[in-house]
């Protein structure tokens, strides 16, 4: 009977230990940037199981050691961390038909578009976005149906979106009765209303909160892009948020709504257009984020000029925002200012969001400079600084594979060869 006992438990040891190692991949790479400050390093090796960084470890290990283990060879490739786009709109991207689609196609069809766009971003090495701009619960459902492995796609961190009434993230352009039928769900008009849209927008499922201080570019309307949110306003939704754990990105162009959001404690300004010498000091004094979105401004310039879908208004607004996006851009970045990678995608095409890093490049950003502001800063302003943006052990096991180093030819990272998020190769 011992004997016999013996014998099950051996047998099931066996089955425990064969399973454990058929979650584990070895990685074999030719060069690692396991953290974008450093310096990359030769002939490494990434032990991956269950999803997460067990190890990191120099030279190629024996397989012998990982006997069942699935090896991965990249001793050809350049591997590093899954990058990060933290501004992206998954439910749409830009176009002529973009308000016949509002009348024509259910909630439920533009959920599964995001499906599609959110997978094009995953393959394209973007293993952690930032939603700033959709339908609330079908963008919550997506983040929630990719966490639970039903679909592939990206981290989302999904924001709630608070706005004052015909403000930028306010809907426009429409007859009053789609006006009110598409009214934002979170509008406010000062500061009392903007603490408790806050509040709701947290309550259900926002994991960050989006405000725009300022106008915007592709509201089809005359109202200019200064400030429009009140200080107090930007300020109750600043406190209301972080008293509930939430960050606050603020789309801002006009030089007075960006530094009444930096004086009110705002995580990070969106686009960034008309930073000025106060900005960059307030900037430095927060600690808040810039994320350019240089690729939306360039999209839009692009898509004034060679083509008739814009109102007027809207045009004006593109030739002008969007040339002088990068000026600004690179008077901020040569200031001092933290910068974490964001496209705007959605106003983009969803999956060349690396073309924001030829941007940057052109702008005067660093080649090492850039990939700090994909990996390491947008880890930061995620709050995911423990978990993701760097490759190793404890770290979920998200990581890219180029055919050349992006320091040395930044737009290698416009064809990511392979993609892994969660220890799942995904591309």
């Amino acid at each position: 009977m011992n004997t016999t006992k013996k014998i099950i438990s051996a047998a099931l040891l066996s089955a425990v230990s064969s399973l454990s190692i058929a979650d584990t991949k070895v990685i074999y790479a030719g060069q690692l940037l396991a953290d974008a400050r450093q310096a990359p390093q030769s002939q490494m090796s990434v032990i991956v199981e269950d999803g997460k960084i067990k190890a990191v470890k120099k030279g190629f290990v024996e397989m012998g050691e990982y006997e069942g283990a699935t090896l991965v060879d990249h001793r050809d490739r350049f591997v590093m961390p899954g990058l990060f786009d933290m501004h992206v709109h998954l439910q749409f991207e830009l176009g002529p038909n973009n308000k016949i689609e509002t009348l024509t196609e259910s909630s439920e069809l533009v959920a599964m578009k995001s499906v599609m766009f959110a997978e094009r971003t995953l393959k394209a090495g973007f293993t952690t976005v930032r939603d700033l701009g959709s339908e609330p619960q079908a963008m919550y459902a997506l983040r929630d149906a990719i966490n639970k492995g039903w679909v592939d796609g990206p981290r989302i961190i999904a924001a709630g979106q608070v706005s004052i009434t015909g403000g930028h993230l306010d809907i426009d352009g429409m007859r009053h009765d789609l006006l009110e039928k598409y009214t934002a769900p979170y509008v406010c008009d000062d500061a009392a209303e903007c603490q408790k849209a806050t509040r709701q927008a947290i309550k259900y499922g926002g994991d960050a909160i989006k405000i725009a201080s300022t106008g915007g570019v592709l509201s089809d309307t005359s109202t200019g892009t200064g400030q429009q949110m009140t200080d107090p306003e930007i300020k109750a939704v600043v406190d209301t948020a972080h008293a509930l754990g939430r960050k606050v990105a603020s789309h801002a162009h006009a030089a007075e709504g960006i530094n009444a959001a930096l004086r009110a404690g705002v995580d990070s300004i969106e686009h960034g257009s008309y930073s000025n010498a106060e900005s960059i000091k307030l900037f430095k004094k927060s600690g808040a984020y810039l994320v350019p979105t240089l690729l939306a401004g360039h999209t839009v310039v692009g898509m004034a000029k060679s083509s008739n879908f814009m109102s007027a208004d809207i045009k004006a607004k593109a030739l002008r925002v969007g040339e002088d996006m990068k000026a600004a851009f690179t008077k901020s970045y040569k200031g001092g200012v933290k910068i974490a990678f964001g496209t705007d995608s959605g106003v983009s095409i969803h999956g060349t969001n690396a073309h924001e890093a030829v941007l940057m490049k052109e702008a005067g950003m660093s080649e090492k400079d850039i990939l700090i502001s994909a990996t390491i800063n947008a880890s930061d302003l995620a709050g995911l600084s423990s978990s993701v943006g760097q490759l190793k052990a404890g770290y979920a096991a998200d990581m890219i594979a180029l055919e050349q180093s992006p320091l040395k030819n930044i737009e290698t990272l416009k064809s990511v060869s392979w993609v892994m998020k969660g220890g799942k190769v995904v591309k």
